[in-house]
C-alpha cells in the first residue's frame, strides 16, 4: 500500500533536516554530551523525562541516557512503543527516535536504547541572537496567561529579531507551548523599552541547580519595535566583541 499523499509530503519537507551520515550523528550526539545539554524523552501519551547523555557507543550500536528507577514517568517511557529525544544546541533543534529502551541498573542507573540511525537537524532561527550584559538585568514584563492578576518579571536570556528566551523560576506556574501574549513590555535597559507580542514555543528545563527552564518565544509582528531592537542588538554586539578583544 502507497502511503497517503499528506504523508508523502511531510516526508519529502523532512528530507532536508534528516541526516543518516554515521560521522555526522556521531559528531552531534557527542556535541550533545560534551556541553551537558539537557535531553528531553517523550511519548505520544504525554509522557517526558529530562536526562542527560552518559555514553555513546556506535560500535555496539547503543547509546545510554542517565535515569531514575523511581520516576514514574522514566517507568511509562520505558512501556511506551514510540519514544522521541530532543535537544537544543545553540541554534539547532535535534530531534531522534529511541528504539529498545531498557533501564539498567548498577551503581548508576542507565538507559540504553538503540543508536540512532538518522536525526533531524532543525535551524531554530534565522536572525543573530545576542546575550545581554547580566548588569543591564533585562526582563520582559507581562500578565500570567493562566493568572491574569499575577503581573510576571521574567529575565532575558537572549534576544534576536525573531524572539527571546525567558528564564522562568521552578516556581512560578507554567506557561503552555503555543500560548500568545498579546502585550509584553520588554526593558532591555534604562533606555529601551518596547511593546511586544509573541508566542512561547518551547519550554526547556534547565540544569537542575539553576531550578528553572528557558522559555523559547517568537515575536509577533515586531513592525515599530524593528529598528530599535536592531539597534540594541547591534550595539551589543559591539560591546561584547570589543571586551573580548581586550581579554586577549
Amino acid at each position: 500500500m502507497s502511503k497517503p499523499l499528506n504523508d508523502r509530503a511531510q516526508a519529502s519537507a523532512l528530507d532536508d533536516y534528516r541526516i543518516t551520515s554515521p560521522i555526522e550523528i556521531f559528531d552531534l550526539l557527542r556535541q550533545v554530551e560534551a556541553s551537558r545539554t539537557l535531553v528531553t524523552l517523550s511519548s505520544p501519551e504525554g509522557h517526558s523525562y529530562t536526562t542527560l547523555i552518559w555514553q555513546i557507543e556506535p560500535d555496539r550500536g547503543m547509546v545510554g541516557f542517565s535515569g531514575e528507577s523511581s520516576h514514574a514517568s522514566l517507568r511509562a517511557l520505558l512501556e511506551s512503543e514510540e519514544v522521541t529525544a530532543v535537544a537544543y544546541l545553540d541554534s539547532i533543534k535535534l530531534q531522534f527516535d529511541l528504539e529498545g529502551l531498557v533501564l539498567v541498573h548498577g551503581e548508576q542507573h542507565i538507559i540504553n536504547a538503540r543508536y540512532p540511525r538518522e536525526l533531524y537537524r532543525f535551524q531554530r532561527r534565522t536572525s543573530f541572537r545576542v546575550k545581554p550584559p547580566v548588569s543591564a538585568m533585562p526582563t520582559a514584563h507581562f500578565a500570567h496567561p493562566n493568572h491574569p492578576k499575577t503581573t510576571l518579571a521574567l529575565r532575558v536570556l537572549d534576544v534576536s529579531l525573531g524572539g527571546m528566551a525567558l528564564f522562568l523560576p521552578e516556581d512560578t506556574p507554567a506557561i503552555d507551548d503555543g500560548t500568545r501574549i498579546p502585550s509584553c513590555s520588554l526593558r532591555l535597559d534604562d533606555d529601551n523599552w518596547l511593546d511586544v507580542s509573541f508566542v512561547m514555543r518551547h519550554a526547556t528545563p534547565i540544569h537542575p541547580d539553576t531550578r528553572g527552564a528557558r522559555l523559547g518565544c517568537e515575536f509577533v509582528n515586531l513592525q515599530q519595535g524593528e529598528r530599535d531592537l536592531q539597534h540594541y542588538i547591534n550595539q551589543t554586539q559591539k560591546r561584547q566583541l570589543a571586551l573580548a578583544a581586550r581579554k586577549v
